[in-house]
């Protein structure tokens, strides 16, 4: 039985989220469906394939942030869950903070290397 969570986060940018998947390995998918119990389905604006199988994807809020859902109940019984979003969480602050600095130095080079 699948159930998909919604996990608030303080992420607010899609395409520097996208960026920060994809430094990470991950393929992301721009919009989609997750699927959760008895087919039902959510749409997402942003999804990547996790732990084999498993699906998660960012959905944006009201307020202008971007939820994660997924199937947290099942994926949080590896810890590899809670370590990738404390990466991706660190890589999209890093590019968030190069992308502003680049904005207040226009003639510096900014860039992020792993």
């Amino acid at each position: 039985m699948s159930h998909l969570s919604i996990l608030p986060t303080v992420i607010q940018d899609l395409d520097q989220l996208a960026a920060s998947l994809a430094d990470l390995g991950c393929e992301p998918i721009p919009g989609g469906l997750l699927e959760g119990f008895a087919g039902d389905r959510t749409p997402v604006d942003l999804m990547v394939r996790f732990a084999g199988e498993h699906w998660i994807g960012w959905r944006r809020q009201s307020d202008g942030s971007l939820a994660l859902l997924g199937d947290l109940q099942r994926l949080s019984r590896s810890r590899s869950l809670q370590t990738f979003l404390g990466r991706l969480t660190r890589r999209y602050a890093a590019r968030v903070a190069l992308q502003e600095a680049a904005l207040q130095l226009p003639m510096a080079t900014v860039e992020l290397v792993s």
